[in-house]
């Protein structure tokens, strides 16, 4: 057998077989946490002077240096149509959500923004367009960072205190992010069903992992995702029903990943509202934003806390 050496960064054991209790707010077996992904008119767009168009899901076409006006349109359904569409069926669960926004996105559409707040919902930053940092140097990314909190500060009236970056991010984004100072949780990690903290800067940071499967991102890749708006709803409620089952003992966070433009069409939104009635029935559940997750994570295992992992 080949010897190979493991990088150091890399951390496969995570909580191992005693996570601890994360003691959720009412004795929540599952604590979960709605996404909403803000990205329309981030994208790249040869209409804004970019040398492509996005071409990912339902927009293939990569042609360079000319308008591909059905690709912005298929974004534009986001915030025209989709977006009230989905806050009318959390306003009708009572559900709060975090809106992960793309700074550009916000600042194009701030009366979407300003809906958002008022109904208590939180606005994280999502990188000031909807781009990688891949290939960014160290200043780069950090005027990357610090024009995102720009702008979302200015146009929201309340500055970002959480981050997720379009995939991937860089091997300095998170150390950037604790330099920035403002940020209290970053969701750059797909690596846990728990919050968990890191160490940095003479403070601690708490990382809330993001998920790829309970996320309506699946409707744009049939082969191997949703079709139906069943197909949403039962594969999110058995993720549910199985940490819930957990919970008895050892409680977790489930996150539902949701697109303006995808769930908020009339074909797919059904799958949400099923989610959320289910989750209502079955109880047990504290559906939260991400930044009041965070926050008690710290409160409950931070520095100086008995159980502190």
């Amino acid at each position: 057998m080949a010897d190979f050496a493991v990088p150091s960064h890399r951390n496969f054991v995570g909580y191992g077989t005693n996570p601890p209790h994360a003691r959720w707010p009412d004795g929540a077996r599952v604590a979960v946490s709605l996404v909403l992904n803000v990205e329309e008119g981030s994208e790249q767009a040869v209409g804004r002077g970019d040398r492509i168009n996005e071409h990912v899901y339902d927009m293939i076409d990569s042609v360079e240096g000319v308008r591909n006006l059905t690709m912005e349109s298929h974004f534009d359904y986001g915030p025209r149509a989709g977006y009230w569409r989905i806050a009318r069926v959390l306003g009708a669960y009572g559900a709060t959500c975090t809106l992960n926004a793309c700074a550009e996105a916000v600042a194009l559409s701030p009366w979407l923004a300003r809906d958002a707040l008022a109904r208590g919902f939180e606005i994280s930053c999502h990188g000031y367009r909807w781009l990688s940092a891949k290939g960014m140097t160290e200043r780069q990314e950090r005027e990357w960072i610090y024009r995102a909190v720009k702008t979302i500060a200015e146009t929201c009236g309340v500055r970002p205190v959480g981050w997720h970056t379009r995939c991937p991010h860089t091997p300095n984004t998170r150390r950037l992010l604790i330099e920035e100072g403002g940020f209290l949780y970053d969701s750059d990690a797909y690596d846990d069903d728990l919050p968990y903290l890191v160490e940095a800067g003479g403070r601690q940071h708490v990382v809330l992992p993001y998920s790829l499967d309970t996320n309506d991102m699946r409707f744009q890749r049939p082969e191997a995702g949703f079709v139906r708006a069943q197909d949403f709803a039962d594969y999110v409620i058995d993720a549910f029903d199985w940490l819930w089952t957990e919970g008895a003992t050892a409680p977790k966070m489930m996150t539902i990943g949701l697109h303006l433009r995808t769930i908020g069409r009339p074909g797919r939104i059904a799958g949400l509202d099923r989610v959320l009635r289910h989750i209502g029935e079955r109880g047990g559940a504290w559906i939260a934003r991400r930044d009041e997750i965070a926050r008690h994570w710290l409160s409950v295992h931070g520095r100086g806390r008995s159980d502190a992992t």
